[in-house]
């Protein structure tokens, strides 16, 4: 369990009078620099969108997430560890496993946006999103106590409490990784904002897959549309992938800095 969500998940023993003593004890030594992932979408067999030159999502993604870890390295305030270095598909439960397991601070997924065929051919601009809060229709509903009940056996360290104390601690680790991945995604958008072209209300909430877990702060950045052909131009360029991942590297940052504060 990351360190943040451990010093949470204590807190809240001590709150019900149900924490060791020996959690009261602080380890000794300089800790380790938080863990940032970036999970670049797509890869391999799925490439994701395609524009109408023949742009891949795959390959937007990775390099702007590439420039990202360099500039977040450079800066010396994190670690950084990528879902994937090269053009191969990972299944996004493994993504958000990787995040999990590797004890991260925050987990930003990188994408594309695209419209199908004669459909808002025309929309332009970033938008960031954050997982939605309530079920748009009741077989999203269904999916959402699925994924649920899987956290238990997801890497979830509960403590060995009764079922009703590690439901109440459960949804308090939700709400505070909630609260995390809103300002996170607020960070990227002002970030953004001045830089890049936004999308029209660009703060946005869906049951993204790669949004679910429930002990990492998370969010999606969509760089833009490439089913706007001026748009898909703009994506294959360098400079302005560049721009993205600077931007991205001031809302980590922030984020980052936000939380060694707390």
């Amino acid at each position: 369990m990351q360190g943040f969500h451990r010093r949470f998940f204590l807190a809240g023993l001590a709150g019900l009078g149900l924490a060791p003593a020996a959690h009261a004890q602080v380890a000794r030594g300089r800790p380790p620099l938080p863990l940032v992932v970036l999970d670049p979408g797509h890869g391999g067999a799925d490439p994701g969108a395609i524009g109408p030159g023949g742009t891949q999502e795959k390959r937007i993604t990775l390099p702007i997430a590439l420039e990202l870890k360099r500039l977040l390295e450079q800066g010396g305030r994190c670690r950084v560890a990528l879902t994937r270095t090269r053009d191969v598909f990972v299944p996004l439960a493994r993504r958000v496993d990787l995040a999990r397991e590797r004890e991260a601070a925050l987990l930003l997924s990188i994408h594309a946006d695209a419209m199908p065929a004669g459909q808002g051919q025309g929309l332009r601009g970033a938008s960031v999103y954050t997982l939605a809060e309530t079920a748009t229709d009741p077989l999203a509903a269904a999916l959402a106590r699925r994924e649920n009940l899987a956290d238990r056996a997801g890497g979830l360290r509960l403590p060995s409490v009764s079922p009703e104390v590690q439901r109440i601690l459960l949804s308090l680790m939700r709400q505070e990784t909630r609260a995390g991945s809103e300002r996170l995604a607020r960070l990227t958008v002002n970030a953004l904002d001045g830089d890049v072209p936004l999308l029209n209300q660009p703060l946005r909430r869906a049951q993204f897959v790669v949004l679910k877990a429930p002990d990492v702060p998370s969010a999606l950045v969509e760089c833009g549309f490439l089913s706007n052909p001026a748009e898909e131009a703009l994506l294959r360029r360098p400079e302005h992938r560049a721009r993205i991942a600077t931007a991205l590297a001031e809302a980590v940052n922030g984020f980052l800095g936000r939380r060694v504060a707390a």
